[in-house]
């Protein structure tokens, strides 16, 4: 969508017919009315969402999770991004620690082990386990018919060993010396074969099969898997083409500074994700989190979005439930996630309160009984929606740090159009103090309804990790 504008328009013509039609039929007009896509102003307000299929329901499929969109709409959810839909690889397919599925002698536990979502068999094809080609165009339509918008996760670094492209273009593929076929260097994915940009065959083909999803099934952009391992002048270019369809919405999975130039809208805050997890273990210091945001206002365009998020799917199933990482803290940072500049995001189960590691092999399901959180979630959406001091997009609202006099209060001011919101947090483990530096005054908490008054002759005690979010009472 970067660097482009567009409008729709209304395309008609005839039929075209070789003979004169005869008196008694009737030649009628086709239509094609371009569907309503992503804009910059759908961004403003916008939360994401990472759809884990195989794991969001027992029945692992597309259907079972597009009964629940209109629900996801609660939430604030504007973004769904699906995991990888495609079909696995069964050759070297992981099982547990070391070993692959081929290594495990008893055939029934062999069934358990499904595969990687990102070791691809298919880029044009859907896992027959989620369900059918109509049943992702069921769910595309639902998220569009709930002013939503959907995104593939696209796998470009590297594929399955069968994927068809090995037989028929083993030149598409980094070889050693001894010319075969090796897995991502310096990675463990041996599940997967290595794709050579160098070769642009290669390049024309991947952009086809990313395209065939945009023009054939409505799909809205791409979350795109270690995107900065695969050449920058690639993306552009593809990026580029693929926006000739329609606009779309593109995240990398990454955040390498000139993949924003061109080819991408957002990426991934992992930097400020790991300093959000040492705050919650006391790990660091505010202190930290305030040079490293000094650091990005010279690092990013203003236009550039990160993605906040205090787990998704490898953090989960690797390193970690929410309260597992961030323990007591948890709260404090879910709001966070929200209140910071970017695009917050939900991963599957987070909106109710999960408390397990997804497995990431074998089919696994999450809990579905709305609680605390999903309240919680509900409010946070409802106030990113409706408050512009929360926009996080491509015009984001003012960030403004706020002075405490205290090394562990994190005190933040968000602001656009005459709104403003305050985010104050104990960001440790010891009740402490606040005083009114600068924001004096009576504020309405926007989740618990109580009024809160600063003044300047008091200091305010915050307990351990707890937080406000203050909007101002005029």
């Amino acid at each position: 969508m970067k660097k482009y504008i567009w409008s729709l328009f209304l395309i008609c013509g005839l039929i075209a017919c070789k003979e004169e039609p005869k008196p008694t039929e009737i030649v009628q007009e086709e239509t094609v009315v371009a569907n309503e896509a992503i804009t910059d102003e759908d961004l403003e307000n916008a939360i994401i969402y990472e759809a884990n299929i195989r794991q969001y329901s027992p029945e692992g499929t597309f259907n079972e999770f597009t009964k629940d969109i209109p629900q996801l709409k609660e939430l604030g959810v504007k973004i769904i991004w699906l995991m990888p839909i495609f079909p696995i690889s069964e050759k070297n397919r992981k099982a547990k620690g070391d070993l692959m599925v081929e290594d495990i002698k008893d055939e029934n536990e062999r069934t358990k082990y499904l595969g990687s979502y990102y070791a691809v068999a298919d880029y044009t094809a859907v896992n027959p386990d989620l369900g059918t080609e109509e049943d992702l165009d069921r769910l595309v339509q639902t998220a569009h018919d709930n002013d939503m918008f959907v995104i593939l996760d696209w796998v470009a670094n590297h594929t399955g060993w069968d994927n068809k492209w090995i037989a028929e273009h083993p030149e598409w593929y980094t070889q050693n010396e001894a010319g075969e076929i090796i897995h991502p260097a310096g990675t463990d994915w041996t599940d997967t074969a290595d794709l050579n940009y160098d070769n642009p065959d290669l390049r024309a083909a991947m952009t086809a099969t990313m395209k065939y999803w945009v023009e054939e099934h409505d799909v809205d952009g791409f979350r795109c898997d270690v995107a900065d391992n695969v050449p920058t002048d690639f993306w552009n270019a593809n990026n580029a083409e693929l926006e000739e369809v329609k606009p779309l919405f593109m995240l990398a999975e990454s955040e390498q500074k000139d993949l924003f130039e061109q080819a991408f809208d957002m990426g991934y805050n992992w930097e400020g994700h790991h300093l959000m997890n040492e705050l919650a273990q006391g790990k660091t210091k505010v202190a930290a989190w305030d040079a490293y945001m000094k650091r990005n206002d010279s690092l990013y365009q203003e236009d550039d979005i990160l993605m906040n998020f205090i787990t998704n799917h490898d953090e989960n199933s690797w390193n970690g439930t929410v309260t597992e990482r961030m323990g007591n803290a948890a709260d404090a940072m879910l709001v966070f996630q929200y209140v910071i500049p970017g695009m917050p995001l939900i991963y599957s189960g987070q909106e109710y309160g999960m408390e397990k590691r997804l497995k990431f092999f074998e089919k696994d399901s999450i809990p579905k009984t709305k609680g605390r959180v999903w309240e919680e979630m509900k409010r946070l959406g409802e106030i990113k929606k409706n408050n512009p001091a929360l926009n996080g997009g491509k015009n984001a609202a003012e960030y403004k740090r706020l002075d405490t006099e205290n090394p562990d209060i994190y005190a933040i001011e968000r602001s656009k159009d005459g709104n403003k919101v305050l985010y104050i947090a104990n960001l440790s483990d010891k009740e402490t103090k606040t005083s009114a530096m600068g924001f004096k005054g009576s504020y309405l908490d926007l989740m618990s309804g109580a009024t809160v008054n600063f003044k300047d002759d008091e200091a305010t005690a915050m307990g351990p990790f707890a937080y406000m979010l203050l909007e101002p009472i005029n």
